[in-house]
Parts: structure tokens; C-alpha cells; sequence
């Protein structure tokens, strides 16, 4: 039986990456931030192991991935690296500390997950491993200056390690939704969520599960010739 671990996988496209994979017969385990009651949603239904971990916290991802070898010895088939934070500020406005956390949440532990889980696939001789970017994170976003930054460098990583570990027979890809129904976007006020509709040709926000078919496609023998690539499920937004 194949093994995915994915992080951020109990709200949103988390959540429906760990259905998708978990309906396809594949063992999960998921990284968690504080969602207690969907952690134990996913246990009961799927016997998903889950992991609480705050990926601000580099050296508590660390433990937690010493822990997640302990219980999976042999490591993962795929890795989605879709645990992310979003923060709408203006550049004089963001802190160091915001700036720190957004990189550390959105690129340093998806680097720190990638260096650690890797190996394993590569003495299998083969691994699919998906980052989870943002359309964001190919055009920028006035007032998300530091969510833009640490998207397009996980895309510079996506590209960088796909073609370092493509002779390994481990494929690297990465996924940038575009604005996405999920509760990452539940506060955007009626009238900016019309008016981005608008922007949209498809005059509709995304569905967490569209995004998941991506990822999942991206994690299948079907995509055994695809590396170092960008899909975005965005509408014809942003194109």
C-alpha cells in the first residue's frame, strides 16, 4: 500500500488531498497545526496518523519528523507540502516576525520536509513529491508581500529540486490555485469577492477539491513524465 504524507491536511485542500488519497487506498499522515477535531475526524474515518506541529517552529518540525520515521520506517511514496498561512498587510506594516513566520511556514519547512523525506524515495527509486504555491506566487499581490515572496521561492524550489532529484526517479512538482472557496479566503467582504469574480473567466472562486484533483494527478504513475512543472487550477485568472 502506497504512503502520503501531506501537511496542513486537515481543513481546505489538506483536507481534501487526505480524502482523495485515502479513497484511492493509499496509508495517510497528515501535519497539523491546532485543528484537534479534524485530526480526530481523520482518524476515525481514513486511520489517518496525524501529527500536531507548529511549521513555524523549525526545530519542533524536526522532532516531529524523527517521529513520522519512527512510524514509517520506509518512508513516504508522496509528499504534499500544502500547510500554508496567509496575511494581508502593507509593506511598512509587516513586521520581522511576520516576515519570519510567513518563510518559515511556507518555504523553510517545506525545504526542511523535501531534505528529510527524499532519501527514502531515492533509495526506492522513485517518489512524487507536490509543493502547494499560489497563483501569488507567480504574479505578486499588492498588500501580500511576504506570502508573494515565500510562494515564488517555494516555485524556485519546486524547479531546483525537480531537477536534482528527477534521476532519482523522484518527481517534484507544484500546484498555485488560484483564489480558492477554502477558509484561508472567508474574509474577503462581499463586494472584493464580486469583483474578483469578475476578474475570474470562469466567474467563480475555485473548490478545494479541484485543487486536490491537481495534486493528486501530479502524485500518479499517469504524470511519470511530468517534473519541475507548474499547474494552476485558477479559472483563467491571472493568465
Amino acid at each position: 500500500m502506497k504512503r502520503v504524507l501531506i501537511t496542513g491536511g486537515t481543513r481546505g485542500i489538506g483536507l481534501e488531498c487526505v480524502k482523495m488519497f485515502a479513497e484511492a487506498g493509499y496509508d495517510t499522515a497528515v501535519i497539523y497545526h491546532s485543528d484537534d477535531n479534524g485530526a480526530d475526524a481523520l482518524r476515525t474515518k481514513y486511520g489517518t496518523v496525524c501529527y500536531k506541529c507548529d511549521l513555524a517552529d523549525i526545530s519542533a518540525l524536526e522532532n516531529t519528523i524523527d517521529k513520522i520515521l519512527t512510524d514509517f520506517p520506509e518512508g513516504f511514496d508522496v509528499l504534499v507540502n500544502n500547510a500554508g498561512i496567509a496575511q494581508r498587510k502593507m509593506i511598512c506594516d509587516i513586521s520581522s516576525e511576520d516576515w519570519d513566520k510567513m518563510m518559515a511556514v511556507s518555504l523553510t519547512a517545506p525545504f526542511v520536509l523535501i531534505k528529510r523525506l527524499s532519501p527514502h524515495m531515492i533509495r526506492n527509486g522513485e517518489g512524487r513529491i507536490v509543493n502547494v504555491s499560489s497563483v501569488w506566487g507567480e504574479h505578486g499581490a499588492s498588500c501580500e508581500v511576504h506570502y508573494s515572496a515565500a510562494k515564488a521561492g517555494l516555485i524556485g524550489l519546486t524547479k531546483a529540486a525537480a531537477k536534482e532529484l528527477a534521476p532519482s526517479g523522484v518527481l517534484v512538482n507544484c500546484v498555485c490555485p488560484g483564489v480558492i472557496d477554502t477558509d484561508m479566503n472567508s474574509d474577503i467582504a462581499d463586494d472584493d469577492r464580486a469583483a474578483l469574480c469578475e476578474e475570474i473567466p470562469l466567474g467563480r472562486f475555485g473548490t478545494a477539491k479541484e485543487v486536490a484533483n491537481c495534486v493528486f494527478f501530479l502524485s500518479e504513475l499517469s504524470s511519470s513524465y511530468v517534473a519541475g512543472q507548474i499547474i494552476s487550477p485558477n479559472g483563467g485568472f491571472c493568465v
